[in-house]
């Protein structure tokens, strides 16, 4: 059983006369014939009968003519769907970032690509997600391109620097801390700290940090979310080393910068290597790149 044979079907159902169906369906009669005869033969069953000389549905050919239009037309929406999605000038992105993205960089980022290409017809899907769950989505196609950490031992992605993200001290108004414009890491170890999970992506970095002044953090208590963390800080569950994040402003905390150890902290574009993208896709990580193109870790 094949498309054409379906589509003959269905023709010859509603003309309900072989030539007349072949004519519409530019074909010769007996190459309709010899169509019908092998569906019939495969579902082991007569699909029309004679009337004069004319040919109606059987019961059972009734039956498989609503299964058929139903099928056709499932299968016409999927053929427009897919289309759409990978048209020049149209189409669907799923996009993944980090929490501290998600109330300027990406909201920006994208807006401005819109604005500098109107004649796209194109729709973004948004998910918010700590770096492990992103990449892990990437690798299932579940997102086209995310924002994220960079991952080692991740060799199917590609990692494209696009922002520097700049690491603070937060610490609750009327610590013994707050007083300080700048620190040295070190100054943190005796205080406990609101620490980020083991799968957030800026755990790697944090610590990293601290293996470089040779010190163990005193984690009180851990959380994934940047935004979080931030409101434990201003409620003083401890002191926590995060990225500067614009809700710091709102909160009852003081942000400190980390004058020892100097460490760059960078965001990636991720994708995944060889993986075709639609074309407006690959427009925006073009954009993205071109945006970025001096952004690299030193």
């Amino acid at each position: 059983m094949n498309l054409n044979q379906l589509q003959y079907f269905v023709t010859l159902a509603h003309k309900e006369h072989y030539i007349k169906a072949a004519e519409e369906l530019a074909i010769t009669q007996p190459s309709l014939s010899h169509a019908i005869h092998l569906l019939e033969e495969e579902l082991n069953t007569k699909l029309f009968e004679k009337r004069g000389r004319n040919i109606v549905l059987t019961k059972y050919g009734r039956v498989f003519l609503e299964y058929v239009e139903e099928s056709l037309r499932i299968l016409d929406s999927g053929v427009k769907k897919t289309m759409s999605l990978t048209s020049e000038t149209g189409g669907e992105l799923n996009l993944a970032y980090i929490y501290t993205l998600g109330s300027v960089f990406v909201p920006k980022l994208v807006s401005d690509f819109l604005k500098q290409n109107p004649k796209l017809d194109m729709k973004f899907q948004f998910t918010v997600g700590n770096t492990t769950d992103i990449i892990q989505g990437l690798k299932e196609e579940k997102y086209d391109i995310a924002f994220c950490s960079r991952k080692e031992k991740e060799p199917g992605i590609e990692f494209v620097p696009v922002k520097k993200e700049k690491l603070v001290v937060v610490v609750p108004k009327g610590h013994p801390l707050a007083e300080r414009k700048s620190i040295h890491l070190k100054e943190t170890l005796p205080y406990p700290q609101v620490y980020f999970t083991k799968n957030s992506g800026l755990r790697p970095a944090i610590d990293q940090m601290y293996e470089m002044i040779d010190g163990t953090p005193n984690i009180a208590y851990e959380i994934l979310e940047d935004n979080s963390m931030a409101g434990l800080v201003a409620e003083n569950f401890g002191i926590a080393v995060m990225p500067e994040i614009p809700i710091l402003r709102q909160l009852s905390v003081e942000v400190l910068d980390i004058e020892s150890p100097i460490y760059d902290r960078f965001i990636y574009m991720a994708q995944l290597k060889g993986k075709y993208l639609a074309p407006t896709t690959l427009q925006f990580t073009r954009y993205v790149k071109q945006c970025f193109r001096h952004h690299s870790p030193q």
